[in-house]
């Protein structure tokens, strides 16, 4: 069944940087967009960017200006970079995937699926 991995995040210290990736795995994906969510302990989700298949990228403003998204040529993975971090940006970083499967699954129809979330601790 296919799933969501994420990958990077970790502990970093305030001024620095942090990437994520996010792809897909268990079966053929064909990826529409990728957003990016954040949650600190106790807190909200909030969303904080989006990237499609087309390249297109919107951000929140609480990263706007310091943040990267991109994909690879294939389409398959998707990262995030987060520049400047502070202690405000820690949390857990989800990505979550809508698009189609491909092949014997495609009749699921569109779907969006999240990740397992990856923890970024930034310290003073």
């Amino acid at each position: 069944q296919v799933h969501v991995v994420e990958t990077g995040g970790g502990s970093v210290q305030a001024g620095g940087s942090t990437r994520l990736s996010c792809t897909t795995s268990g079966g053929a994906f064909s990826i529409n967009r990728v957003g990016w969510y954040r949650q600190p302990l106790g807190g909200m989700r909030d969303w904080i960017a989006t990237i499609t298949r087309g390249g297109a990228t919107t951000f929140a403003d609480s990263v706007k200006g310091r943040s990267t998204a991109a994909k690879d040529n294939a389409g398959n993975t998707f990262s995030l970079q987060l520049n400047n971090l502070t202690p405000e940006d820690t949390a857990a970083y989800y990505c979550t995937v809508g698009g189609v499967p491909v092949g014997p699954r495609a009749s699921d129809g569109y779907l969006n699926l999240w990740g397992q979330g990856i923890q970024v601790t930034v310290s003073a």
